[in-house]
């Protein structure tokens, strides 16, 4: 059974739809790499898969026990998040506090889990830095980490490479493949039409005219055909 099914959603903001009677679905163990231009509706198709946004039309089924909870979600981050005044353990430890559960505190087996998360992004040495002086690519690892506490299953990622220099950039992406790899279903924004053929096994494209979903060669094909 799919972990997540889009179907026949429709998405947009004050009665005008930014897309179209979409409908694909999302395994356990994909890696869906979502590409098109600036306003087509990447990040609110995210926020509907997270429960943020209603859809106009069409409903997102989670499926195969998978609850809105067990999502972990990395947004873009704005200037003052950058800016976060806390240590680097503060924040990857805090993506273990669920809503609605104790504030700031924490089980034995949820700090286990905030080491074990940050082993995996190669970050342990980087615990009690400052969050705020960190490189881009630092704090992206360890917003990944703190998206790895919130969830172990399925990751949101909302264009993590975004502004990091080329070196930084390849070693993220060699992260997130490690990740998925070991299990971790992943849907990522993303511009990098390479980086997605490479390494995504699945692609969704939105376009003004619609939309093309399928996997990597299905979608060089479906390329092929529209510049014949």
């Amino acid at each position: 059974m799919a972990l997540i099914t889009c179907d026949n959603l429709t998405l947009g903001y004050e009665g005008r739809a930014v897309l179209n009677k979409l409908s694909f679905a999302v395994h356990a163990g994909d890696y869906l790499c979502i590409v098109g231009a600036n306003g087509s509706g990447k990040t609110t198709l995210m926020r509907a898969i997270l429960g943020l946004q209603p859809p106009m039309e069409g409903q997102v089924v989670l499926g195969d026990g998978l609850k809105r909870g067990d999502i972990g979600y990395l947004p873009q981050q704005s200037a003052a998040q950058r800016d976060f005044p806390a240590s680097v353990w503060e924040v990857v430890r805090s993506g273990c506090l669920k809503p609605g559960g104790p504030l700031m505190c924490y089980t034995p087996a949820q700090l286990a889990l905030a080491r074990q998360s940050m082993q995996r992004l190669g970050i342990e040495n980087l615990a009690g830095k400052a969050y705020r002086r960190l490189s881009g690519g630092q704090q992206q690892r360890v917003l990944l980490a703190r998206a790895l506490c919130a969830a172990q299953k399925v990751l949101l990622l909302d264009e993590p490479v975004a502004g990091l220099d080329p070196q930084i950039t390849a070693e993220l992406y060699l992260l997130i493949s490690r990740l998925n790899a070991e299990g971790v279903t992943i849907l990522m924004i993303s511009h990098d039409i390479q980086a997605a053929l490479r390494d995504a096994s699945h692609l969704l494209h939105l376009q003004p005219e619609g939309w093309f979903y399928g996997t990597r060669a299905a979608y060089l094909q479906h390329r092929k055909e529209e510049l014949a």
